[in-house]
């Protein structure tokens, strides 16, 4: 339990103890780089305000991670069931990522204006591949012999689908998801900087315009809480949803 929690708290301890003392040690403006003790204090006086933004910015990840799943795993059957759909979409699956996220975040706020849906869009480009890459490779890792079982008791190619391809593939949606849920706030945090009245993002560009650093930092704090807590929640998922991993787990542990 120590080596799994202790320590890495512990090198957290060490790096904001050498940060604080950097800053006094060496006179660094709070303009340049406020000391982390400075950015406690923004935490709870603007507290408020953080809060507002965050909400915002949870909405347009979460909004954007449920358009990705919804469009990227039936996308990712769809290329495994008919193999002409993957050789026709899978390079234009590859080139979405090719494209710097920063070059098509302005069209994006022309086409959908500077509301939520620009956010949520760019949210789920950034999240659109790891769910389909990664789907994709664990629906193709599926065990052959145990389809080959299914067919020799006549399971139709459906039920071998739902029955034993997406079970198998899981694990690997999970970590697609776990990945994807994780950088969403790339995505919503750029479409926020490009044209926004709200979310974390738009925060950070008004309180950097006025050198209010420890605010920026504040802001780039709760922007890791989202991120770590949704990948937390999507592990706690994924226990439930594969109660069997967990238990083999604790055997092999055993």
């Amino acid at each position: 339990m120590f080596s799994k929690f202790g320590i890495p708290v512990a090198i957290l301890l060490a790096i904001l103890g050498v940060w604080e003392g950097a800053v006094h040690l060496f006179n660094i403006p709070g303009y340049i780089l406020p000391a982390p003790s400075k950015i406690v204090v923004t935490l709870f006086v603007e507290h408020a305000q953080l809060l507002k933004h965050t909400l915002v910015t949870l909405e347009e990840m979460l909004l954007g991670f449920a358009l990705a799943v919804s469009i990227g795993i039936p996308l990712a059957v769809l290329m495994f069931e008919f193999p002409m759909l993957e050789k026709a979409f899978y390079p234009y699956v590859i080139g979405s990522q090719t494209v710097p996220v920063f070059a098509i975040a302005p069209l994006l706020v022309l086409w959908f204006g500077f509301g939520i849906a620009s956010k949520v869009v760019m949210a789920a480009l950034i999240v659109f591949f790891a769910i389909v890459l990664n789907t994709l490779d664990g629906l193709k890792s599926t065990d052959p012999d145990t389809v080959n079982l299914f067919r020799i008791l006549q399971a139709t190619r459906w039920q071998i689908l739902w029955k034993v391809r997406i079970p198998s593939a899981l694990p690997f949606i999970f970590s697609g998801a776990k990945i994807g849920i994780s950088i969403s706030t790339i995505g919503a945090v750029i479409g926020e900087w490009v044209g926004a009245k709200a979310g974390l993002g738009f925060l950070m560009l008004y309180a950097n315009g006025r050198l209010q650093v420890s605010l920026v930092f504040a802001a780039i704090f709760c922007l890791t809480l989202l991120g770590l807590g949704l990948f937390g929640l999507m592990t706690l998922l994924e226990r439930y949803a594969m109660p069997w991993r967990h238990q083999h787990n604790r055997l092999d542990i055993r």
